[in-house]
């Protein structure tokens, strides 16, 4: 019963890490779609009125494929920065996972017909937009996970930094502690060689007043026997 844990959490290791990717990639497409289409809401207008399909069609597709130009490198930027992801497995997981929800899409829009046919100029923009969005986020990861190191060798020199000043602190307060016990321990012993003292001078003092109370006794004239 207790070698099962450690042989299936290999497995689970990797369906979490398979269902991270999965929905990194169709986060970023629903944030893509949102600003694709308000873009274009906006700029439909200025697109139309280029000279030539040539420049249409590019700004056309660069719109349409913001999720995996623009929104998946962000995302994979940000999740670098928190949990440690494998730069390709990650860019490339998400970029398909993105590209199947989209193709079907398109397949339950225009059915088979939609797949087969229409393989045009734009067509190869997009596979060209679609490898550039990969390696774009690649790239992110790369930089998310050098700024996650150097947050945390950051982090590290000044922990280190605190642990020095507090041990620093540590120790003054043990030299303070040590002093004040020696003072304490001095005070304590001159303490009782005080009544000592006054003890010794007080029976000294006593034997002087008992002679001087006595010594008046042999002045005292004797009275002739009758």
């Amino acid at each position: 019963m207790s070698s099962k844990p450690g042989v299936l959490e290999p497995l689970r290791v990797r369906v979490r890490r398979f269902q991270f990717i999965v929905g990194l990639g169709f986060l970023s497409l629903v944030l893509g779609a949102m600003l694709s289409v308000s873009l274009v809401l906006r700029l439909h207008s200025r697109v139309n009125a280029l000279p030539s399909d040539f420049l249409r069609i590019p700004v056309a597709v660069v719109l349409e494929d913001l999720w995996v130009l623009a929104v998946l490198p962000v995302l994979c930027y940000g999740a670098a920065r928190i949990v440690a992801l494998r730069t390709w497995t990650t860019a490339v997981g998400a970029a398909v996972s993105g590209g199947v929800f989209v193709v079907a899409l398109n397949f339950v829009r225009d059915g088979l017909d939609g797949l087969t046919t229409g393989w045009s100029f734009a067509s190869g923009l997009r596979i060209l937009a679609f490898v550039g969005g990969i390696l774009l986020s690649a790239r992110a990861i790369r930089a998310g996970r050098a700024a996650a190191e150097k947050g945390s060798a950051a982090a590290q020199e000044k922990a280190a930094a605190r642990k020095s000043e507090y041990d620093e602190f540590l120790k003054a307060a043990e030299a303070g502690g040590a002093r004040l016990e020696q003072r304490e321990g001095g005070a304590a012993a001159e303490a009782p060689a005080a009544p000592q003292a006054t003890a010794s001078a007080a029976p000294s003092g006593e034997a002087s007043s008992a002679g001087e109370g006595t010594a008046p006794s042999g002045d005292v004239p004797k009275t002739p026997a009758a």
